[in-house]
C-alpha cells in the first residue's frame, strides 16, 4: 500500500508522537502540525507520511542547534 494513503487517527498521532490530542490541536490550529482529513462530521485522520515526516523535522531542528 502507498505510504501516502495511510490514515491514522489522531490517538494513534498522538501516540507516535508522544503528543497529547490536545498538543496536537494545539499545533494544528498554529499551522505547526499537518492538517487532518475529514472522515466526516466529527470524524478526522491524519496522513501518516505526513506524520512521519513531521517527526522527522522536529529530529533535524534538534541536531541543527545542537550543531
Amino acid at each position: 500500500m502507498d505510504s501516502d494513503a495511510v490514515l491514522i487517527s489522531i490517538k494513534e498521532a498522538a501516540r507516535i508522537t508522544s503528543l497529547s490530542r490536545t498538543s496536537i490541536n494545539e499545533k494544528r490550529a498554529a499551522g505547526k502540525f499537518p492538517q487532518p482529513v475529514p472522515l466526516g462530521d466529527k470524524r478526522i485522520a491524519f496522513v501518516r507520511s505526513e506524520v512521519d515526516a513531521w517527526i522527522r523535522e522536529r529530529i533535524a531542528a534538534r541536531r541543527s542547534v545542537a550543531a
